[in-house]
């Protein structure tokens, strides 16, 4: 499996490439040219395993030019001791027909640390693979809850560092105080004026800025993404919808005979996207 970008279909990397790298060069977010297809037989091995099985096999399969063992190493210390009861996304019945995915049990209490957790992992590990020992140099626009999430998972992380960008009036007390608070001798916090989309924008416009990237590179640093552009936050993030699918695939015999709808109540694109990935 390669990735293409959106904007140049001829431009086509690796996994590790796509995810140290962020997005293309002009600007293109990275997505895989082809989708592994599960068979019933698939699902029925992935039903009987626990969360970190489950996303090991799903990556598996998007990861193709990671080893079992870097994947192993990836799942394992993303996931484990860092969610209630070791259960990063446990599924609940609410009434007879109606589940709550429960995405809520990370250090930030935020969804987005199902991916942010593991794409530390991902990162500095695919940055060995094709960085040639540069410094990753992530930047992230955030509302508030991709912020912490990312300043928490990518903390004190060797040869990285991180700076995230924020709407001054755009984000709740508690999470401005969060950020603002943020311990970590890689973190770095800037409050902007203007709303997400003039920090989303400012961070894809310092993304392909030729003479920002050349001073980094003369330093030895290359900048890549913690935001949903990257694919590193999107994969671990099909993960809990496949997960979710398995949960209720266990529930009781028949219960999915009429199939399931996903709604995501808020949130940014990526998170439906990861779901429409997952479907297919």
């Amino acid at each position: 499996m390669n990735y293409v970008s959106t904007r140049d279909k001829s431009v086509k990397v690796t996994a590790a490439k796509a995810i140290s790298q962020g997005i293309s060069v002009e600007g293109g977010l990275f997505v895989p040219d082809t989708f592994p297809k599960f068979c019933e037989e698939d699902f029925k091995k992935i039903a009987k395993l626990d969360y970190i099985g489950r996303a090991e096999y799903i990556l598996k399969n998007f990861l193709n030019d990671f080893t079992d063992e870097e994947i192993d190493y990836c799942v394992k210390g993303a996931y484990t001791g860092s969610f209630d009861n070791e259960q990063p996304a446990p599924i609940s019945l609410v009434g007879k027909n109606a589940n709550i995915l429960e995405l809520w049990h990370g250090p930030t209490c935020a969804f987005k640390d199902l991916a942010l957790q593991l794409l530390p992992y991902l990162l500095t590990t695919s940055a060995k693979k094709v960085s040639n020992g540069k410094k990753i140099v992530i930047l992230v626009a955030t509302s508030g809850d991709t912020g912490k999430a990312a300043l928490e998972g990518f903390c004190d992380v060797k040869d990285t560092e991180i700076m995230v960008f924020y709407p001054s009036d755009g984000v709740s007390p508690m999470q401005k105080l969060q950020m603002d608070s943020q311990k970590g001798s890689n973190v770095h916090v800037c409050a902007i004026k203007g709303n997400f989309d003039d920090a989303q924008t400012g961070v894809k416009k310092i993304f392909t800025d030729s003479a920002v990237k050349e001073k980094l590179a003369n330093n030895n640093m290359q900048f890549s993404s913690a935001n949903s552009i990257n694919w590193g936050r999107l994969a671990p993030q099909i993960v809990y919808y496949v997960s979710a699918y398995c949960d209720l695939l266990n529930r009781e015999e028949d219960y999915l005979k009429d199939g399931f709808n996903v709604v995501v109540p808020t949130g940014n694109f990526g998170n439906i996207l990861a779901a429409y990935y997952a479907k297919k």
